[in-house]
């Protein structure tokens, strides 16, 4: 009968091998999803916060029209920065959006997020403006990444 006592000492190491090489390839795995899942939300929200741009340059006409004003009155070519509460366009600084306690982004108190958002202004004609609102943001790995949502508004009343 021979000897097989070294066999298992092999058949361990192997099997060690096998389930660390399985662990690293989940906790691999787990990481980039979680890195990704910051990606994918900062994406969103900088989405979101462009989109809010071109609503509250739509809000600020429609004041215009309420306040029986020129309906692009206020609406001159340049960058601009504006947050919710803002009645009007305000000179472009780059500052960094704020995150209140609300959950409401704005310039003036919160925590400083990685935003930039900037207001364009163009004057296509006296009865059309063209919007475009940039959110600016550094993502992970240093990436500098923007989101440009482009609208146009037209004197229509």
């Amino acid at each position: 009968m021979k000897n097989n006592s070294g066999y298992l000492l092999i058949e361990s190491m192997v099997a060690i091998t096998v389930l660390t090489i399985g662990f690293l390839s989940v906790f691999s795995l787990v990481n980039q999803s979680i890195g990704l899942s910051r990606v994918i939300n900062d994406q969103f929200t900088a989405n979101y916060l462009a989109a809010e741009g071109i609503e509250l340059v739509k809000n600020l006409i429609d004041a215009n029209y309420l306040q029986s004003q020129a309906w692009n009155q206020g609406f001159n070519d340049g960058d601009y920065e504006i947050d919710y509460n803002g009645a009007s366009l305000g000179n472009n600084s780059s500052k960094f959006l704020l995150l209140d306690s609300n959950g409401y982004y704005n310039y003036q108190n919160g925590s400083e997020m990685p935003f930039k958002r900037t207001i364009v202004i163009k004057n296509n004609s006296s009865d059309e403006i063209k919007v475009n609102s940039i959110v600016k943001w550094i993502g992970r790995g240093g990436i500098n990444l923007e989101v440009n949502l482009e609208d146009h508004f037209f004197n229509n009343r």
